[in-house]
């Protein structure tokens, strides 16, 4: 059977519904093409005890935004879902659930073809809308370690009773891996972090929270051409967290609270586990981060007659750190890999992808008519990919659509 829509968006996720919303204002016939429910990486893909690390206040989408009592706390993940099942209600989009996209091809007449389980789809224009966090990474040497060690993605995670009884090593040092550290650690279990480069900032400056200033300097408005490489596009987003009303979390504040910091993960030799000597490099990483970020904050300062924030800047952080780990002696129980995401776009069979797997497009749009992507990492601002930010992008999508059907 061969069904035939305008616009096919494939995605029920915040890309996906926020792209609706705009189609749906215009009348624009289309459908959403969702492989399990709306939101639904958000529903099986985060831990029991996850919130968000942006503030409620700025968790704004296309016709709707927070209005609770709680404007400067943190959506746990029922909230959340919660939260999109209403927006979706508030607008009614035409999402098919169960719909799982496998392929998407150049149909005929100009159109898209696009296989969706047991059946065809042609398509006037398609909005790739499949999130920004989709082919979880694991670093090589990983398939060195030893059996007996329990290995599972920070996506299937759920809390510290999940886990084997031992000692834990967590691999990346992103939000996600800072937070199971902490989490775990205050959950008795003695904890070793795997570090990479990962940008912090202050959870609060001035009265103000971190989001704030990144919205209000325009830090969270610069352009992928202001990246000093194309591979800074997957470096991770500030350490810090919304647990307990939000706080500061990076790697000096873990390894004040027992947290054993260790360098980058370089593989496994039989009970091996072996680290490089790059700690330091890694915190000096985060700390010209924060420095770029108190330029943008400084900028706003004197451009709106506001006074400077009085910055807390520590001092360099050097810890003498361990080159290896012993599966046994050190009671390794379980490995967490939270090593960050890689585009995943094998299922669309269009030549539009760079050499890191990124859409090569402009404001969305790529060199093939009629296909569009939202929601990925830089698509068009440091924000495209967050919810602060995605509600710009598919309006600038949308109306490229709309301009076509014009």
């Amino acid at each position: 059977m061969t069904d035939s829509v305008d616009v096919a968006i494939v995605g029920g996720g915040q890309a996906g519904l926020a792209t609706s919303w705009y189609l749906s204002q215009a009348g624009v016939d289309h459908v959403v093409l969702e492989a399990g429910r709306v939101a639904e990486t958000w529903r099986t893909r985060r831990w029991d005890s996850f919130c968000l690390v942006t503030p409620n206040w700025a968790v704004k989408l296309p016709g709707i935004e927070y209005t609770g009592g709680d404007p400067d706390g943190f959506m746990d993940l029922a909230e959340l879902i919660a939260f999109f099942e209403g927006w979706a209600a508030s607008f009614n989009p035409p999402v098919q659930g169960g719909c799982h996209v496998s392929s998407l091809e150049a149909g005929p007449d100009g159109k898209f073809a696009l296989t969706v389980g047991d059946r065809r789809m042609h398509a006037n224009s398609v909005v790739v809308a499949s999130g920004a966090y989709q082919k979880a990474h694991r670093p090589a040497g990983a398939d060195a370690l030893p059996r007996s060690v329990h290995q599972v993605f920070a996506e299937d995670y759920r809390n510290p009773d999940s886990l084997p009884p031992g000692n834990v090593l967590i691999v990346g040092s992103g939000q996600t891996g800072c937070q199971l550290a902490e989490e775990l650690h205050e959950a008795g279990r003695k904890v070793f972090l795997a570090c990479g480069r990962c940008p912090w900032i202050p959870r609060r400056l001035d009265g103000h929270d971190l989001v704030w200033w990144l919205i209000e300097s325009g830090f969270m408005d610069r352009t992928p051409d202001k990246l000093p490489s194309p591979a800074a596009r997957l470096v991770g987003n500030p350490q810090a967290t919304g647990h307990g009303g939000g706080h500061d979390l990076h790697y000096r504040t873990l390894h004040a609270q027992g947290v054993e910091l260790l360098g980058r993960f370089a593989g496994a030799d039989g009970s091996t586990i072996h680290f490089a000597d790059d700690l330091a490099a890694s915190v000096d990483f985060g700390d010209a981060r924060w420095a770029e970020i108190r330029g943008f904050i400084d900028a706003l300062c004197a451009k709106a007659g506001m006074r400077q924030p009085v910055y807390d800047i520590p001092a360099p952080m050097r810890v003498k750190t361990r080159a290896s780990l012993d599966v046994a002696r050190d009671g390794i129980g379980t490995v967490i890999w939270t090593s960050g995401y890689r585009p995943e776009y094998a299922w669309v069979k269009l030549p539009v992808f760079d050499q890191m797997g990124f859409p090569i497009q402009t404001d969305g749009a790529t060199a093939v008519p009629g296909l569009y992507f939202v929601g990925v990492h830089w698509l068009r601002k440091t924000k495209s990919s967050i919810l602060q930010g995605v509600g710009e992008d598919a309006e600038v999508v949308a109306n490229q659509i709309l301009g076509g059907r014009a």
